[in-house]
């Protein structure tokens, strides 16, 4: 076990020796190691110890809490990376308009790609379903092919708004009209199935946030998506190749009768997953997050490999150690994201 949720009014959560100790009305309920774990998810009115938090921080492990009805996240991390330098480069390199747009196309490019392979998995559907999906994966094909073409990151950016619009229309298609699907919307979330794509970005956000912290790199500091206040830029960079991993897990969960509608309530508040609802999506997310989180570390990892390779380069690193010749000068983060392999 890596990750341990706690979605649970009025538990309160103490330090016990190396374990967490569940009490609730005063009465011991029982105890988690802390030894397994990287992040723990809280959710609803939970009481943490002073003792605990602390002893969190010296373990290294990410406390992500889901506030409100909406579950915006609040994170609270442990000390980053020892190496300023790399976030030091990170934000000389987030100035350099040819750097950006190298990331960005690579970034876009895999996610165009990764969207038209899932919508081909969908394609053995029923015949009008079925037309639908091709020809959206066909117009996605073309927008992929069209993003070297792209000179700025803007452009880039519409034309995967383009392609994001021809993906849902997709999916609206395929999944059952009990769900009430017809593109994405949130803020809130109107359907059962956008609600657990809302649910599931926020997590792997998340997770990204707590993976770019630990690498020593600032997650507000973007190459594609632009400096926006009380935005984690560069998070939202890396989670875009990811999205149509998660969607698959998504539409599974529905396929599979895991989730239903009956598991979801509408409110002026919009269309939210109920108790019994997320206990099930939680098991079920943390099972398939060992996939989404392998994939992130590898993603990052060559982020860093890249941004400290084009820091010494430049000399915005001291040249101090042999990591400088680890990455040759041809090697780009968009290649490795595109020869990744779906999770």
């Amino acid at each position: 076990m890596s990750s341990l949720y706690v979605d649970r009014r009025g538990v309160e959560l103490r330090l016990d020796g190396g374990a967490i100790a569940f009490y609730e009305n005063s009465e011991r309920m029982g105890t988690v190691p802390l030894a397994p774990l990287e992040r723990i998810f809280l959710r609803g009115d939970v009481i943490l110890h002073s003792g605990l938090l602390g002893k969190l921080g010296e373990k290294n492990i990410g406390l992500i809490t889901l506030s409100g009805k909406r579950a915006e996240p609040t994170l609270m991390l442990a000390r980053p990376h020892n190496d300023a330098a790399r976030r030091v480069a990170q934000y000389h390199l987030s100035r350099n308009t040819a750097f950006c747009l190298r990331i960005a196309r690579g970034l876009v490019a895999s996610k165009l790609a990764k969207a038209e392979s899932f919508l081909l998995e969908l394609q053995p559907v029923k015949h009008k379903a079925g037309i639908a999906i091709e020809e959206n994966r066909r117009r996605i094909k073309a927008y992929a092919e069209r993003v070297p073409l792209q000179s700025t990151p803007a452009a880039l950016r519409g034309l995967e708004g383009k392609a994001a619009a021809s993906y849902f229309d997709a999916l609206a298609a395929y999944l059952p009209a009990s769900l009430k699907f017809s593109g994405r919307n949130r803020r809130p979330p109107r359907d059962p199935f956008n609600a657990v794509l809302s649910l599931g970005y926020t997590l792997l956000h998340a997770e990204i946030v707590v993976a770019l912290y630990g690498a020593g790199l600032d997650p507000y500091i973007g190459f594609y998506h632009s400096l926006n206040f009380g935005r984690e830029s560069l998070a939202a960079d890396i989670i875009e190749p990811l999205r149509s991993a998660y969607d698959r897990f998504a539409v599974e969960l529905f396929n599979a009768g895991h989730l239903r509608p009956e598991n979801f309530s509408e409110s002026d508040m919009g269309c939210m997953l109920g108790k019994a609802g997320r206990i099930r999506f939680y098991t079920l997310y943390e099972e398939a997050a060992e996939g989404f989180r392998k994939t992130i570390t590898q993603h990052v990892s060559d982020l860093v490999t890249l941004i400290k390779q084009r820091g010494y380069a430049d000399g915005l690193i001291p040249d101090t150690s042999l990591e400088a010749n680890q990455m040759d000068d041809d090697s780009d983060i968009g290649d490795t994201l595109m020869d990744e392999d779906d999770v």
